[in-house]
């Protein structure tokens, strides 16, 4: 597995190298957004850690720039806890966030979850799931519309591979989180609605009136079988 870690702090960006390597990755470093994109664009990582906070290009706009051609996963680290600076990281396409300063444990805890959902260990192999013009390929992880292909990041494709696999049960946006996420955010659920959004976006007709992705007033999300 190769990963793209990128900060302006050279010192993390040397430690976490260290601990990331002594776990059997592959790493390659960056110290300014564009520099990510560019190796993001030239080189197939597995997954990509990226500070916001960075010169030439923050880690919003390069989280951006490779949601336009790559679907790789994406930890975003930021020195700010403020709601709106997480709910920004997964408006711009990024899977995760930590907040600084972290336990390097946790930070590998949530490399090794990316990853083992990126590839797909926990699916079930050959599994096509449709409804209406709706499909989801659970071998390639993969969607498609009408025939089209649906780009999806990862916690996206979880999200809703979930909802597809369990039609007209309902999931609070707790129950999301901790299951697609695999962790609490401490009462900020409000990353499981920017994810609702940007799947209706990607897959409903007309967002504002979803045909799939349905909201129970109240309790939660629910996908109309």
């Amino acid at each position: 597995m190769k990963i793209l870690v990128v900060d302006d702090e050279k010192l993390l960006v040397k430690g976490m190298k260290f601990n990331l390597e002594n776990e059997g990755y592959e790493v390659e470093c960056a110290y300014d957004g564009a520099a990510a994109v560019e190796l993001a664009r030239n080189g197939h990582f597995d997954l990509v850690i990226m500070d916001v906070m960075m010169p030439e290009m923050d880690g919003i706009e390069a989280c951006q720039h490779i949601r336009e051609f790559s679907n790789v996963p994406v930890i975003m680290l930021t020195a700010k806890s403020e709601d709106a600076d997480k709910l920004m990281g997964f408006e711009s396409g990024a899977d995760d966030y930590l907040t600084k300063p972290f336990n390097i444990l946790e930070l590998k805890a949530r490399v090794r979850a990316l990853l083992r959902r990126a590839a797909g260990t926990q699916r079930s192999a050959g599994t096509v799931l449709t409804v209406g013009d709706l499909a989801l390929n659970t071998e390639e992880r993969s969607a498609s519309k009408g025939g089209t292909t649906v780009e999806l990041t990862a916690k996206e494709y979880d999200l809703v591979e979930l909802l597809m696999r369990n039609p007209r049960r309902v999931y609070s946006r707790e129950n999301l989180m901790n299951v697609v996420w695999g962790y609490s955010y401490g009462g900020d659920y409000r990353t499981v609605d920017v994810h609702i959004r940007r799947l209706r976006e990607k897959l409903e007709t007309d967002p504002a009136q979803p045909e799939y992705i349905l909201t129970k007033w109240g309790v939660g999300y629910y996908f109309k079988g």
